[in-house]
């Protein structure tokens, strides 16, 4: 089953400095049919505007996981870390038994991004941060591990949860595979351009929820950038 989510019946809040879009219920949007997706509990798709941000606030037990896909977002959190995340690339929280971050924009354009939260295996454990850049064209025409909870997934940013988050790049035409284990959920967004899953369009910014689907074929019908989620139910 491949359910397509259309963006603009996504949940919506425009703050001014922040226009913000909720595939999951998240603040004041409540849709009790979209709580989440497995592990999956956020995905939220954030316009942030120039030299603006979100002041430092507080987090616990959850996997936290940012998908710049322009500009780029500067962190700084309560245990002296700090950085700078540039498009493409992407940086993990594990908040763990609380941090205080805060996350601006401080370039002169505006940004965008996919917050991603995933609910984590344990509750607990010494919070963490970490930013990786992940150049597109090593991801082109196959799917890259971005952040992963899976010792073999060496090269992505680690995260405390049965769960990867991953990347592919696709020119017009092209199909790319990704195989999923027995009982596990998927949740794809195409960052820009359109594609088919297993035949079902999904466009720029919608949702596609997966389920019971073994394999899924992707295939760009124009030049796209897709983030996949991998979950446990």
């Amino acid at each position: 089953m491949i359910e397509r989510r259309p963006f603009d019946s996504l949940g919506a809040a425009n703050h001014g400095w922040l226009d913000a879009h909720h595939h999951f219920s998240f603040a004041s949007y409540h849709d009790a049919e979209r709580m989440g997706w497995g592990a999956l509990r956020v995905w939220n798709d954030d316009l942030i505007a120039p030299r603006t941000g979100f002041p430092p606030h507080p987090h616990s037990d959850m996997e936290i996981i940012t998908y710049v896909r322009e500009g780029a977002i500067s962190h700084k959190d309560n245990l002296g870390n700090a950085g700078r995340t540039g498009a493409g690339d992407v940086q993990v929280m594990s908040a763990g038994t609380g941090i205080q971050h805060a996350e601006y924009n401080m370039e002169g354009e505006q940004t965008r991004i996919f917050q991603i939260w995933i609910i984590p295996d344990a509750r607990g454990g010494a919070p963490t941060w970490g930013t990786k850049p992940f150049p597109k064209d090593a991801r082109s025409g196959d799917f890259v591990a971005l952040a992963s909870g899976f010792e073999q997934d060496d090269d992505a940013l680690p995260i405390r949860a049965a769960a990867r988050v991953l990347g592919a790049t696709l020119k017009a035409g092209d199909t790319a595979e990704y195989r999923f284990g027995t009982g596990r959920l998927g949740y794809l967004v195409p960052s820009s351009g359109a594609v088919e899953i297993n035949g079902t369009r999904i466009d720029a910014r919608d949702g596609a929820a997966i389920r019971d689907e073994a394999v899924i074929r992707v295939t760009a019908l124009e030049d796209a950038e897709l983030v996949l989620v991998d979950t446990a139910p």
